[in-house]
């Protein structure tokens, strides 16, 4: 990819052991960001965005394809749409909730080959009519149980809970570009620059899980929100912009990648998700801003990506301890400066440009933030995250 692009070598990332001399900056004075963040509300011809006709006409389209050109890919044409079997029903008790488990498998077919998507839906038993559903993106949901309440959580409401294993859609490894769905549609040949990463090919896989949801008459497909964690926060909040029939998003610990901008210079940075590890998750082209370019010369940012969801509400959390790598502060000033694209819309944003303090969840407009005490894990985030999406999810389709 490196020589396709006439790039002779990337920048070297930042690292996480405060003791190497390339440590990642922690110090909020010397975090940026290093250039002003695009303006979301003026057009590529200078012209400003006064309307929401503007924004939906053309405003909105010029981000989104950005992103697809220079950050997550565009998805090609010709992707087989998955076949949705049902392997095996299970009744079982999700805390003190009874509920009845379906797994699935999505097969999508091309010449000759196919990927097993693997989708897991619970929903509470005896439900009278169709419930709401929270789709939370992870890989292997089995290992997920022994250590994450949501499920309970969700089913305490009345709602379902269903996982996405990504995994299956497409693994998370660089190698692997030739397997999964993007090895299957480019028929194992190597990506072009522009074409999609990753990330791209979860979201992809979260649309096909919702269109299942839409045959599934147990499952209300109008109220329907998605929920990832890390680089699966990431995942959602890309599936929750290209996708408009996500009603609610959680997206936690997302980072650089996903809601923290790239502009800004705190923990991980541009470089590192050019590295090796993680590269695969983006477009070729993205790797640009990592060598000859920097995050400066990108036509978007992270509070563009945001926007793409506007309005509907997104909900963002974060650890202290330990979580730094993605940048909350960075997080919640990327909701803040998408907060004008809500506001055109009809939608408040956040409602303030003061961070809230550790442990106080802002949730009085359509986007939410809320940074806990503990670690890199949704878990403290979960209940906050759920009484926010109820208002969502519980009122009228």
């Amino acid at each position: 990819m490196l020589d396709l692009l006439h790039i002779a070598a990337l920048r070297h990332g930042v690292s996480g052991d405060p003791k190497s001399p390339a440590a990642a900056n922690y110090d909020e004075a010397k975090a940026g960001p290093s250039s002003p963040l695009p303006d979301p509300l003026k057009l590529k011809d200078g012209a400003a965005v006064t309307s929401a006709d503007i924004w939906w006409r053309q405003r909105r389209q010029e981000i989104a394809d950005d992103y697809e050109t220079e950050v997550y890919g565009h998805m090609p044409s010709g992707v087989p749409l998955p076949t949705w079997t049902v392997l095996a029903k299970a009744a079982e008790r999700v805390g003190g909730v009874a509920a009845l488990t379906r797994h699935l498998i999505g097969r999508a077919a091309k010449a000759g080959a196919s990927v097993d998507i693997r989708l897991t839906i619970t929903l509470p038993a005896g439900a009278k009519k169709p419930v709401p559903v929270i789709l939370l993106l992870a890989p292997d949901p089995a290992k997920l149980h022994v250590s994450s309440a949501w499920r309970e959580l969700v089913l305490k409401k009345g709602w379902g809970a269903a996982e996405l294993d990504v995994y299956s859609v497409q693994p998370d490894s660089g190698a692997d570009l030739a397997n999964g769905i993007i090895g299957l549609v480019a028929g194992g040949k190597p990506r072009e620059p522009g074409d999609w990463g990753a990330l791209r090919a979860w979201a992809w896989g979260a649309s096909r899980a919702m269109d299942y949801f839409e045959s599934d008459l147990a499952i209300d497909s109008g109220r329907v929100g998605i929920a990832g964690h890390s680089r699966f926060g990431k995942a959602a909040l890309v599936a929750m912009a290209y996708d408009p029939r996500y009603v609610v998003a959680f997206v936690s610990s997302s980072g650089a990648g996903g809601a923290a901008p790239l502009r800004r210079n705190f923990g991980e940075r541009i470089e590192n998700l050019a590295a090796a590890s993680e590269y695969h998750w983006f477009a070729g082209n993205f790797l640009k801003y990592a060598g000859p370019l920097t995050a400066d010369d990108l036509p978007v940012d992270s509070h563009e990506l945001i926007a793409l969801c506007a309005p509907r509400p997104v909900f963002m959390g974060a650890g202290l301890t330990g979580d730094g790598w993605v940048d909350a502060r960075g997080m919640f000033l990327a909701q803040v400066a998408a907060g004008p694209v809500y506001r055109l819309l009809g939608a408040r944003g956040l409602g303030t440009a003061t961070m809230p303090p550790v442990g106080t969840a802002s949730t009085d407009g359509a986007l939410a933030f809320r940074q806990h005490a503990g670690g890199h894990t949704p878990e403290p985030n979960w209940p906050f995250f759920l009484a926010f999406a109820r208002r969502y999810l519980d009122r009228p389709r």
